[in-house]
């Protein structure tokens, strides 16, 4: 039955040249490259709402993503920073299908990921756990069933915590490769923390911290030094090598 169901999906997305094109579900799954796809509809535009949609420039495929909201731009930045994932878009397919009593219903997920395994994640991201009522979360169900029998995934991503929030945000910012800095100071930057100890104290250690720090923050962005996140970044806070798995403390004030 499930699989019945399953198969029964469509999807609808914008071929390269912009071309809307409607197929089975399972076909375009297999075949088309969803990542490389603008979105098959514009985010909306709300009135009154702080952020509106945008562009988050992805440093794991060094292309913009369009993102629709606030807490979306928070996701991708987690997807961003995910070894596993090797490619994001923003609202690149609909999917339709009938409701036992024949009705046809749509949705369109936020986000997509590809992960390094050919997998996919398709996600929303809702602001708050009940932000779209009854519609999104029967469509989440629908969609939930339409991924697995593809072995791919769909979640509505849980808000996340404003100190996590802020500490990816800060990080964000030294994403790009320029902030690796002049050649030799990243290999400067790893071996002074290849112990945990301070931010400050490693980063001068490394040279000036006015040119060491964005490349602590850019080795931490991409996962080559490691922190806790869910405490807020300070110059004291403990930062250690990849894989180091007692994040989180922080050093004396000596």
């Amino acid at each position: 039955m499930k699989a019945d169901r399953g198969a029964g999906f469509e999807a609808v997305f914008l071929d390269p040249v912009g071309q809307v094109v409607q197929q089975r579900w399972v076909d375009a799954a297999l075949a088309v490259a969803f990542e490389d796809l603008p979105p098959v509809s514009a985010f909306p535009v709300i009135p009154g709402r702080r952020w509106g949609p945008g562009l988050w420039w992805s440093a794991t495929t060094g292309r913009h993503v369009a993102a629709g909201s606030n807490a979306m731009r928070l996701q991708l930045m987690v997807l961003d920073r995910d070894p596993r994932v090797s490619a994001l878009a923003g609202r690149p397919v609909r999917l339709l299908w009938r409701t036992p009593r024949g009705q046809v219903r749509s949705w369109v997920p936020q986000l997509f990921a590809r992960y390094s395994d050919g997998t996919a994640l398709l996600a929303d991201c809702p602001s708050h756990p009940d932000a779209g009522g009854d519609r999104a979360l029967n469509a989440a169900e629908a969609v939930t069933e339409a991924c697995a029998h593809l072995g791919w995934t769909y979640r509505r991503l849980e808000p996340l915590d404003d100190v996590l929030a802020a500490n990816l945000k800060w990080l964000a910012g030294y994403r790009h490769p320029r902030n690796a800095g002049r050649t030799g100071l990243m290999a400067a930057v790893l071996e002074e923390f290849a112990q945990p100890r301070p931010l400050i104290e490693g980063a001068e250690a490394a040279g000036d911290p006015i040119e060491a720090l964005p490349a602590v923050f850019h080795a931490l962005w991409h996962g080559q030094l490691t922190t806790g996140l869910e405490t807020p970044l300070h110059e004291r806070v403990l930062v250690g090598p990849r894989g180091w798995s007692s994040p989180g403390t922080t050093g004396g004030a000596g």
